[in-house]
């Protein structure tokens, strides 16, 4: 991208018609896979097929037909009624997105330099035989003058990576208006200028794609109220807009050229952020996914080290499940990430199949984390299992295990929505660390085989009542109202399991050993399940 910007300064500064021409065709086979490139100007012989296509097009260009490759489109040179011309690249498939993008800027690049230098052509020649109008030569001289600033300017800002903060400040300096950075949601990025609103005001989303989609069609920037936008879309993916706040609606040609020049930059600039993102959490993902399965213990710190984590620290595994009123799994992580990081919690976070895992480095109070996610999310359901300190960083998979059954434990156990730590389950802990499991199921079976046997034939559900029944002490109002069924039909499943179980509820030691014998039975379930 930068040899392209420095390409395009080389056709500014000092190059005619006919190099800036052939700068542009030659250019064009190392931006993508082609094997015809040409710029075609108004008025160029050539063939008679290809002159009737290019006339056919709209102002932002289509496909043509170019003989003997596959593929073939061209771009304008200029988005107007009446373009510079076209640029008309051949290949044998269809270009990809990124491939696209260059082509189409190359073309902006081709087509602004022609425009610059048919400005001091006519400049030069104004000069040497019209003297009678000199005001209209002060003009042109001037919008040279101020399409060389506009290029200069914010080729500038793109070479020097000085990011969003750094374009919006161009535009403005540029024009004079308030501008706006804004991420494809609408969410406020970066502003330069006065009167920055106290909040900044977005769209409902419905608005802002219909908004996105007429800019998108219409390839150019457009008036939208006050406001005029042009979309930074790199590869045909709209990552964001460049906003010029225009409540006089002072903006000018000029003003639209450095609008359109800065969403190009900022285009570019989105791409290498993005770029850089998705580098950064593979790296992230490959930490994680070497600490949770205790495969190479140097590698996951030499990638710790290089993204600037100490792995070193004593951590928790925190693993959360749960969704938005609509699922959307990069929202529920992106909801996970920033309460992370606000609470704070911890920094590496990535997402695993369908759950959310944390590496947290800190101890803070976990229901009011996962209450922070559901804030984040709006609104919908979030559960969180939390495993016991790692240490060392050996300790990693044991704790990412422990967070998983911390999680699905009072998953099975029908408890409520909450943030459960691995050191809190109590019995279920002891069971989970018995290593023959032979033990608990000789056990269950003991005191609720003749009922899962019942369960299973008849396919009637004595066992989770039984266990409703027990978990909340006996009492019947409560356990009516978790079974959602009357409490005579309550009262009728408890006598059957009386009779058929040969039992007495009222008996202290019964009611002890049923107790730890369904719990014990949900915790076969959690541990087959996670086999």
């Amino acid at each position: 991208m930068r040899s392209l910007l420095l390409l395009g300064k080389m056709m500014a500064e000092g190059a005619d018609e006919r190099q800036i021409v052939l700068l542009a065709s030659g250019a064009a086979p190392s931006l993508a896979r082609c094997g015809y490139a040409q710029v075609v100007l108004p008025g160029d012989t050539g063939p008679r097929e290809l002159a009737a296509e290019i006339a056919g097009l709209g102002p932002s260009g289509g496909p043509v037909r170019v003989p003997g490759l596959e593929h073939g489109w061209a771009w304008p040179l200029r988005q107007t009624e009446d373009p510079l011309g076209h640029l008309v690249v051949g290949g044998p498939a269809e270009f990809s997105g990124e491939e696209t993008f260059l082509l189409r800027a190359l073309a902006q690049q081709t087509g602004d330099a022609l425009a610059n230098r048919r400005l001091h052509d006519q400049e030069q020649a104004t000069a040497a035989t019209l003297v009678a109008v000199n005001d209209r030569l002060r003009g042109t001289v001037e919008a040279l003058r101020r399409s060389m600033d506009i290029h200069s300017r914010l080729t500038a800002v793109a070479v020097s990576g000085e990011g969003q903060d750094g374009i919006a400040r161009a535009v403005h300096d540029l024009t004079g208006l308030g501008v706006a950075i804004e991420d494809r949601y609408g969410n406020l990025q970066a502003w330069a200028g006065p009167d920055r609103p106290s909040v900044y005001p977005k769209e409902p989303p419905a608005c802002r794609e219909r908004l996105i989609a007429r800019i998108a069609r219409e390839a150019r920037p457009l008036r939208h109220g006050t406001q005029v936008v042009a979309l930074a879309h790199p590869q045909g993916d709209t990552l964001g807009a460049i906003v010029l706040h225009d409540p006089d609606q002072r903006a000018g040609e000029a003003e639209l050229m450095a609008l359109e020049h800065g969403a190009t930059i900022l285009a570019m600039e989105l791409a290498r952020v993005r770029s850089l993102a998705e580098s950064e959490l593979r790296l992230r993902r490959d930490v994680v996914d070497e600490l949770l399965g205790g495969t190479d213990e140097e590698s996951s710190l030499a990638r710790a080290m290089a993204l600037g984590y100490d792995l070193q620290r004593p951590h928790r595994v925190v693993v959360v499940e749960g969704h938005g009123r609509v699922r959307d799994d990069d929202a529920f992580f992106q909801a996970v990430r920033r309460a992370a990081r606000d609470e704070p919690a911890g920094t590496l976070v990535v997402a695993r199949r369908e759950e959310v895992v944390l590496l947290a480095d800190s101890e803070p109070d976990w229901e009011h984390l996962r209450r922070a996610v559901l804030r984040e999310l709006g609104g919908g359901r979030a559960r969180m299992g939390v495993g016991q300190r790692c240490e060392q960083v050996g300790d990693f998979p044991r704790s990412y295990r422990q967070a998983r059954l911390a999680l699905r434990l009072p998953a099975q156990a029908e408890w409520d929505d909450r943030a459960i730590r691995f050191d809190d389950l109590g019995v279920y802990q002891l069971l989970v660390g018995i290593e023959d499991l032979g033990e608990i199921e000789r056990f269950v079976q003991h005191w609720l085989g003749k009922l899962l046997e019942y369960d299973t034939s008849r396919g009637s559900e004595l066992v989770r009542t039984l266990a409703h029944h027990l978990e909340r002490g006996g009492n019947y109002e409560l356990t009516a109202k978790s079974l959602i069924v009357h409490r005579n039909t309550l009262k009728y499943r408890l006598q059957r399991i009386r009779q058929i179980a040969g039992v007495d509820l009222g008996d202290p030691d019964v009611w002890f050993n049923l107790h730890l014998a369904t719990r014990a039975w949900r915790t076969l379930e959690v541990l087959r399940a996670s086999r």
